[in-house]
């Protein structure tokens, strides 16, 4: 079937993000020894939902303000801790963020990561079972191992002309394998190497329970030119997880967690 122009206007726009925007902002160690050395520099802080899209709801809050509040904090442990890199948030307030305008944030900065905080939510209304922490970097598995990457991608939804921006977008269409291709070129492999070791803090230092790492088709994930993990922090429907969600506590123990990967993520890849 010959593709429709919305679906070739799709392929050119993300690929083209993911190609040119990301051979700017991440240099692998063949690079380096052409060139400058590769310089870790900056960080995009991507709190999730906001605005108009409030994202799951707990019993008593909702996951554009629990990722607002750790995204905030997260950004004040990296100035203090990490004063070498620059970190940059997506939104500072309850306010509608497209998600192509948090890419365009990304690349536009020429960032070497993407940090996008979320809560989890699982089909129960509430009292869920479900808990623990989920690593999401992107990629395509069978539809029915989708549900995070669907409950995320909906966001497109709310915003306007999403259409135009998005094209036909279909996580099992051409157009998807071949950004998918290009994405795993580059950046699966550092994305993979992030996830893991943020899985291994939250595992081994927090004693938190972990859904592990896994491989979803997050739009905002393949618009974003450089390596980049969504973190699900929690089941917000699950009454432990929010309370632990919203606790000062609990939020500061995640940024510990995040700032400590990202620690051994730069030393990793500034050493291969």
């Amino acid at each position: 079937m010959t593709p429709s122009n919305q679906l070739i206007k799709f392929i050119r726009s993300i690929a083209g993000v993911i190609i040119i925007a990301g051979l700017c902002s991440f240099k692998s160690q063949a690079d380096t020894t052409k060139g400058s050395p590769f310089r870790f520099h900056t960080i995009i802080i991507d709190a999730g939902h906001g605005g108009k899209d409030p994202g799951a709801h707990g019993a008593y809050s909702v996951e554009k303000n629990v990722a607002l509040a750790i995204a905030l904090k997260l950004e004040k442990a990296f100035h203090e801790q990490m004063p070498e890199i620059n970190a940059i948030l997506t939104r500072r307030t309850d306010t509608f963020v497209e998600l192509k305008q948090r890419a365009h944030i990304a690349n536009s900065n020429k960032a070497n990561l993407f940090i996008s905080i979320h809560c989890n939510s699982s089909p129960v209304t509430k009292g869920s079972k479900e808990r623990g922490v989920l690593l999401l970097v992107y990629g395509f598995h069978r539809s029915e191992e989708q549900r995070e990457a669907i409950r995320e991608n909906a966001s497109i939804y709310i915003e306007k002309n999403y259409k135009e921006s998005y094209g036909d977008y279909d996580p099992n269409s051409p157009a998807a394998a071949i950004i998918l291709n290009n994405y795993m070129l580059k950046y699966r492999k550092q994305s993979i190497l992030l996830g893991s070791l943020l899985n291994e803090q939250f595992k081994d230092t927090d004693n938190r329970h972990s859904l592990g790492v896994k491989e979803q088709g997050v739009l905002v994930l393949a618009q974003s030119g450089m390596p980049a993990v969504l973190v699900e922090t929690g089941f917000i429907n699950n009454t432990e997880d929010e309370d632990y969600l919203n606790s000062e506590e609990g939020q500061n123990a995640i940024v510990r967690s995040i700032v400590r990967a990202v620690k051994e993520y730069k030393v990793r890849i500034s050493t291969n």
